[in-house]
């Protein structure tokens, strides 16, 4: 879901950088016969674009806090643990770099004309959101995986959920962890989410709320 959300704000952020640049450099348009500082509908363009990328990075921000408080409801959980070192580390490096490439983004888009400040704000908000999002996340460890009665949850840069009705299948390859649904829908998440050390109380807690009878899980754990 976080791919696809950054795709979804590069996909409206691209054309707010041509309108941006169109409209701060000056650029003729023949078609219309009209520049960048002459064209008529500049204002509503930057405003719709800047919505857009509101709308987009609060629904991210919204979900990713979400599933943050929920796993540290640790009462609601059969199973419950934070990730690994190596895991916090690697949310880190990722969430940094996306941070400062947000940041970067909404700076050129302000530098280049002041009416983008609309979306220009929306991307400095992704930008904020990640920095608060990783010290509150380090600082209440709230970089986990859990296990209930109806789903597992997995929560650090984004949320991920595997609800039991209609599991068939829970196998592990190439470090992920897969759940297979009935429509052949297939879901999945990185098995370092769990420190290793965990891992076995994890398999154990997920084995209880299956039905085995209609459920298959490897025994291969690594």
């Amino acid at each position: 879901m976080n791919r696809f959300i950054n795709a979804l704000l590069l996909f409206f952020y691209l054309p707010t950088l041509a309108l941006t640049v169109f409209v701060g450099f000056d650029l003729p348009f023949e078609p219309l016969r009209t520049t960048g500082s002459q064209f008529t509908f500049k204002e509503e363009l930057f405003l719709i674009l800047g919505l857009l990328l509101l709308v987009i990075s609060l629904r991210r921000s919204v979900r990713r806090w979400m599933g943050m408080v929920l796993v540290l409801k640790l009462s609601k959980f059969k199973w419950n643990a934070a990730a690994g070192p190596e895991r916090v580390k690697r949310i880190w490096v990722y969430t940094v770099m996306e941070a400062l490439v947000f940041l970067a983004a909404a700076l050129a888009l302000y530098k280049v004309s002041l009416q983008a400040w609309l979306p220009a704000s929306a991307l400095a908000f992704v930008f904020l959101d990640n920095v608060f999002f990783l010290f509150i996340g380090s600082l209440k460890k709230g970089f986990r995986a859990g296990v209930t009665s109806k789903a597992v949850i997995m929560a650090d840069r984004d949320v991920q959920l595997a609800y039991f009705s209609g599991l068939r299948k829970v196998s592990i390859h190439q470090g992920s962890v897969y759940f297979d649904y009935i429509q052949e829908l297939q879901l999945s998440f990185p098995l370092d989410a769990i420190a290793p050390e965990e891992r076995e109380h994890f398999f154990d807690a997920l084995n209880a709320q299956l039905d085995r009878d209609k459920v298959f899980v490897t025994i291969k754990r690594n």
